[in-house]
Formats: structure tokens, sequence, C-alpha cells
């Protein structure tokens, strides 16, 4: 099966523009080194009913699924109750997070200079952080102990449930790929070829980028336009990407159908993906 990864980033922070959101990009290189890529993301707001939505179709999908963000236990934070009302499942105290939060409490009174109380508000609070769906399991955190968590989806699928704190969720997102989905890594290489093309309209190059397609069933041909480019001025990149190995034919197609039509075309690029 050709596993596809996705990408949930909750937070109306991100929204409305007061953080900027750095978990894409990231995720992306996360992939990439470990022959990967994203299949798709997804922004989503402190809304539960939204993020329910959301959710349950990141369950039925059958993908690989992160999402990051509103997991504490504030007001706002709703992802965990909303993972248990997409899944249909009560809540409940998983006993390893019970454990590593009370760790983390005991280690948090030893740094202030203060007894740890275990039955003190706040902390009986903080105990909320390990309150998942039912049957859920633990990502660990390597940065303050507090865990993460997962639920399974369909068609072998699941949802790995991160911090929106990139400190922590980048080295638990890891975690879980090298964990995981090792037997994944690199095993379909993928290529890009692509090439400048000075002057053609995109109307011009869609019938030859329609022909490649029908060709090569495993190839994808883009075109980004561009009217401003810095060295290139107006421009379209046109390209062909897919496995490595069904590449080059695809590209030989893609320059003798713009050699035929004529078109003036400048620097090529190649890029592993």
């Amino acid at each position: 099966m050709n596993q596809k990864f996705g990408l949930i980033i909750v937070g109306d922070e991100i929204l409305s523009g007061k953080r900027s959101d750095k978990h894409l990009s990231k995720v992306i290189e996360l992939l990439g080194v470990r022959g990967l890529a994203l299949a798709y993301a997804e922004y989503v707001g402190d809304d539960p009913e939204r993020i329910v939505l959301t959710l349950e179709r990141a369950f039925a999908s059958g993908d690989v699924v992160f999402s990051t963000g509103g997991i504490g236990a504030t007001p706002d934070d709703h992802t965990r109750q909303c993972a248990a009302r997409a899944l249909g499942r009560s809540m409940e105290l998983h006993p390893q997070a019970e454990a590593l939060i009370r760790e983390r409490m005991k280690e948090m009174a030893q740094e202030q200079g203060v007894e740890y109380d275990a039955d003190r508000p706040d902390n009986v609070h903080r105990l909320n952080m390990g309150v998942f769906p039912k049957g859920a399991s633990l990502i660990p955190n390597p940065y303050n102990k507090i865990p993460g968590f997962s639920c399974e989806g369909g068609h072998g699928g699941g949802v790995y449930f991160v911090p929106g704190f990139p400190v922590m969720a980048w080295p638990m997102i890891e975690w879980v790929l090298d964990t995981h989905y090792p037997h994944l890594f690199n095993r379909s290489p993928q290529l890009e070829h692509s090439v400048i093309v000075y002057g053609a309209m995109e109307s011009l190059l869609t019938p030859l980028m329609q022909q490649i397609e029908q060709t090569h069933a495993t190839i994808k041909v883009f075109s980004l336009p561009s009217v401003d480019h810095p060295q290139h001025g107006r421009h379209i990149e046109l390209g062909v990407k897919g496995p490595a190995d069904q590449v080059p034919d695809a590209w030989s197609m893609l320059l003798r159908g713009l050699h035929e039509i004529g078109a003036n075309i400048g620097t090529e690029m190649v890029r592993k993906l």
C-alpha cells in the first residue's frame, strides 16, 4: 500500500496571525529525509465541532496523520476531547501518562524548592493532560515528559497527537516515524525534473501536460507560473515528478514537446524528493 501522510495544525493563534506556523515546513523536512512525502495539510481553529469533523476524516482516511496543538489542559484546548468524540470513545486517565506527569510535577517541585503535594488543586488539574480516548497509546516527550498520544484509524492508519510547541512536537514526530514506519523509508525514491519556460502561456502547455500524464500513469506534471521573479522575470517552471526510474522517459517527452512548439526554455533543475 502507498501510505499517505497528513498534517493537522490546530490553534486560533495560527489563523489569527498571532503566531506563524512552523510545523508545515518542518514536517515536510522530517518526512523528506526519510524518503517520504506529505500528501496534505489542514489548519483548524479552536472550534470543537470543526476539530471533530477534521479528526473523523483523518481517522477514516487510513492515512498516517500528525495533529499538533490543543492537547493541554486549559479551556481552549479541545483536541483530546475531540479525538474521543471522533472515535465514539470515552476518555480515561492513562496510567503511564499519570506516572509520567506525576514524575514531572515532582521534578518541578524540587526545582522550585517546595514539597510536592499530589492533592494540590493545580497538580490534580495537570493530570488532565493524561486523559486520552480509551485505548490510546503514548508518544514520549523528551522535553518535559508530558506525553502525546495516538489512536488507530481505519485501514491501518492512525492519528498522532503532539503539542503545538515545536521543541516538543518535532522530536515526538521523529520518534513516531522512526519507531512505527521505518519500513516505509526510501521505499520508492522520487525525482523532480523541471525547466524554466519563457514567454509561454499555460493554455499552450496544457495539451502537452495532459499527454504526458496520459502516457505515464505514475508521473505528475506541474506548472508554476511567476510574473516577477528577480532572476527569470515572467516565466513558467514546467516539470515532471514521480518515481525516480519513471521520470527520465517523461522528461524526454516533455522536452520533445517543448521543442515542437518552439518554446523558449532556460535553466533545468533536478530535485530528489
